[in-house]
């Protein structure tokens, strides 16, 4: 497993990068992959809209593009994440800027997975995988919380 982090014109790096990749390699396992080698790469707004245009002819702004490298049961690929899109994305869904990050690296993971978002049965399907990937994804970064007691940490995931 190598799960990595890169800037392309940004500076931006994300919290709590080793609970991200246990994230992410939890999610895999989760849909019964082998985790191999994924980039996670965050850019501009403009740095993306360009590869739009390059890789898939759309001419409009996206919050992620993947590149899907995968092959016999095992995830390979690149995460391309626009780390302006996901924040004005944040607040318009009126979640935080973490928590909208952890949706958008689940999108991508779940496309490297198989799951598609052309229609609106696989749309629907890939919430209800984002949905439950964003729970585990909380018990990892918040921990699980016994019943009685109270979250001692902000849960960025809800």
């Amino acid at each position: 497993m190598a799960i990595s982090f890169h800037q392309e014109d940004t500076s931006f790096t994300p919290k709590h990068k080793l609970k991200l990749k246990a994230c992410i390699q939890a999610s895999v396992e989760t849909e019964n992959f082998i985790c191999g080698r994924l980039n996670v790469v965050f850019c501009s707004d403009e740095y993306l809209l360009k590869m739009n245009q390059q890789f898939l002819q759309h001419n409009y702004y996206t919050d992620i593009i993947t590149f899907d490298y995968s092959k016999n049961g095992i995830l390979h690929g690149d995460l391309f994440i626009s780390q302006e899109r996901v924040s004005d994305n944040a607040q318009k869904n009126k979640v935080t800027f973490e928590n909208e990050l952890y949706r958008v690296i689940i999108h991508g993971v779940m496309h490297l997975a198989g799951y598609k978002d052309k229609s609106k049965s696989h749309i629907k399907q890939m919430r209800t995988a984002e949905e439950k990937h964003l729970q585990i994804w909380s018990e990892i970064i918040v921990g699980p919380v016994s019943r009685g007691t109270k979250k001692s940490q902000k849960n960025d995931l809800s």
